[in-house]
C-alpha cells in the first residue's frame, strides 16, 4: 500500500451538516481498501474561483493508504458525487515525507532543549 493525500472541497450549502458527505468519502476510501491514517478539517474558506457558482467550500484533508488499484476508483467515485464540488489525490513522495519527519525531530528536540535552558536559568535565579 503507498501513501497517498486527499483533499475533498464540499459543498458550502452542506456546511450545518456536512456528515453524510464525509461519510461517503471515507467509505469509499474503505471499500476501495484503503485506511485512512490522519483526518482534518480544514474549515470553510473562500474560493481562488467560482465553481458550481460557489465562491466558498469546505475544505477536508486525508493521509491514505491506498492499494495500487484504488486511486482510479476512488477518483471516479468522487467525480460523481454531488456533494463533492472537486477533489485532488496525489501520492506522496516517500524522500519529502522522511524530511519533514526528519525536520519535525530536529524542532523537537530544540524546544526540549530550549526548555530545559529555562529550567536551568530559572533554578539559578531563585538560587540568587
Amino acid at each position: 500500500m503507498k501513501d497517498y493525500e486527499l483533499t475533498v472541497v464540499v459543498h458550502p450549502d452542506l456546511e450545518m451538516n456536512p456528515d453524510p458527505a464525509i461519510a461517503k468519502v471515507k467509505k469509499l476510501i474503505e471499500t476501495n481498501g484503503g485506511v485512512i491514517t490522519k483526518e482534518e478539517v480544514e474549515g470553510k474558506k473562500r474560493l481562488a474561483y467560482n465553481i458550481a457558482g460557489q465562491t466558498f467550500a469546505l475544505y477536508y484533508y486525508y493521509e491514505v493508504q491506498l492499494p495500487s488499484d484504488a486511486p482510479g476508483k476512488i477518483s471516479s467515485g468522487l467525480n460523481i458525487a454531488d456533494e463533492i464540488l472537486r477533489h485532488l489525490l496525489v501520492r506522496v513522495d516517500a524522500r519529502k515525507a522522511k524530511l519533514a519527519a526528519k525536520r519535525t525531530a530536529a524542532e523537537a528536540k530544540e524546544a526540549n532543549k530550549e526548555a530545559k535552558d529555562d529550567d536551568n536559568n530559572t533554578n539559578a535565579k531563585e538560587d540568587n
